[in-house]
């Protein structure tokens, strides 16, 4: 009876890791990376189209596009603090943070911040010191 449990206990355990399998590179592999919609800093502008629902344990790029209108920027803290940040990438230069609670735009540009999902809850990015709307997303982290 013992060697039967713990046959059975072995499969249940096989089966579950490779119901995950991510491959070599583990959950930063591609096969574990989905699309995610950008976020444009303009004056006068929605920041983004609607809210953005995320999966937890999954990897995205998040591309945000300065127009050079006005001196923009993003926080979040609380969604950065529900993120593990991989990697960011400014002019083609990359950098891999501890953490991060803002960033902002001085002239038009790009950057890209590759993360990982982490903390489900209700987040938000916004352009500091404003209460529009339009200058706000909300993120959701399932």
């Amino acid at each position: 009876m013992k060697r039967l449990i713990a046959a059975g206990a072995m499969a249940l355990i096989g089966t579950g890791a490779m119901a995950h399998d991510y491959g070599f590179a583990g959950v930063l592999s591609k096969t574990n990376k989905e699309e995610m919609p950008g976020i444009t800093l303009s004056v006068g502008k929605p920041i983004a189209e609607g809210p953005i629902t995320l999966k937890s344990g999954t990897l995205y790029e998040l591309e945000i596009e300065a127009d050079g209108s006005g001196e923009l920027g993003l926080e979040g803290p609380g969604f950065f603090r529900a993120i593990w940040v991989n990697e960011v990438v400014v002019n083609s230069i990359e950098m891999r943070p501890f953490g991060m609670e803002s960033v902002e735009f001085d002239e038009a540009g790009s950057m890209e911040i590759e993360f990982l999902a982490i903390k489900p809850g209700q987040y938000f990015l916004r352009i500091p010191k404003t209460t529009g709307e339009t200058q706000r997303v909300d993120i959701t982290i399932q």
